[in-house]
């Protein structure tokens, strides 16, 4: 369960829920939403796995949320810029209303609260759970806007998406290490803003290039830094997801955290989905750092499991014929 300061915060009286309409930025599954009424409220997640599971749950769950509203809430995210840029869109819909922020010290919110400060008065404060919640009359943040835009390795990238400001250096190794024979039907899982991709799109024996990223912000990045009539873009669970036909390759750069801890579960996932969805005769080009214990997972997976180049930080495997 996330922290519950929100509902606690409610519950004494400190902070009031309008009747009128209200927008939820970066809510997650598991978290305790019960003040609001599913009836008026919207969930805005671009996250596949919590999108869906909040959608089971029976609430109202959009990519971009319709305005105005009475109320909007920012549960912030560790990533300063996402967090007011997000902010910014929340002070944009709810014009005449509240805006309430939450958020853990990890993920800076006393500075978010320092800056906020300096523009508005706070209409209230609530500290707990290593965390504070803070509310007040919604002003413009119109300069705290940041859209989709070029990197300095001059990719379309956006606020919070992973490695926005340049290529990430362990996707790069696999990219550089990846064979010249790769043909056929590839697919990107974990795909991002899809650099993988964007380095494999002109190859002539590739037949599709099918993306799979559960970040809806960071596929759409793809969709501009990947324009191949090859590619095919799918917001979805990588660990979940099943292709219309197997692939004859895989390329992945698996995530390795849930929330703040790391996860090295996660990247096996990856793994089994992409034993899953090969050919027999398929291929998979991973990289991952080198501490993670990915090898006795591709041993039991694959009957050919092979190390390429590596770095100090950074360690490749081709792994070959799943076993079934």
């Amino acid at each position: 369960m996330l922290s519950p300061r929100l509902t606690l915060a409610v519950e004494s009286n400190a902070l009031a829920i309008p009747e009128g309409r209200i927008a939820v930025f970066g809510a997650r599954a598991g978290q305790d939403l019960s003040v609001f009424p599913k009836d008026r409220t919207q969930l805005i997640q671009g996250l596949f796995p919590d999108h869906q599971a909040l959608k089971r749950q029976g609430w109202t769950v959009v990519l971009a949320a319709q305005g105005p509203v009475d109320m909007a809430v920012v549960f912030l995210p560790r990533a300063k810029v996402q967090a007011r840029d997000m902010l910014a869109q929340a002070a944009a819909l709810c014009p005449q209303g509240t805006i309430v922020v939450d958020g853990h010290k990890t993920d800076g919110i006393d500075s978010v609260l320092k800056e906020v400060k300096k523009r508005v008065t706070l209409a209230g404060s609530f500290s707990k759970a290593h965390g504070r919640l803070f509310w007040f009359a919604s002003c413009d943040f119109s300069d705290w806007r940041k859209g989709l835009a070029e990197n300095a390795d001059g990719f379309v990238t956006a606020p919070g998406v992973f490695s926005a400001d340049g290529i990430d250096p362990a996707s790069r190794l696999l990219a550089e290490t990846l064979p010249d024979k790769i043909k056929g039907r590839v697919a990107d899982f974990g795909a991002g803003w899809g650099y993988l991709s964007a380095r494999l799109q002109d190859r002539a024996a590739i037949s599709e290039l099918h993306l799979i990223e559960a970040d809806h912000t960071a596929l759409e990045c793809a969709r501009r830094n990947v324009t191949s009539d090859k590619a095919r873009f799918h917001w979805a669970d990588a660990t979940e997801f099943r292709l219309p036909d197997r692939a004859d390759v895989i390329v992945m750069n698996p995530p390795f955290h849930s929330d703040r801890k790391a996860d090295p579960e996660l990247g096996r996932r990856f793994i089994a989905s992409a034993r899953q969805n090969l050919k027999l005769s398929g291929q998979l080009f991973l990289v991952a750092n080198r501490h993670l214990p990915y090898e006795r997972i591709l041993s039991d997976l694959f009957a050919v499991v092979k190390e390429g180049p590596g770095t100090g930080p950074f360690k490749t495997f081709t792994a070959i014929k799943p076993r079934r």
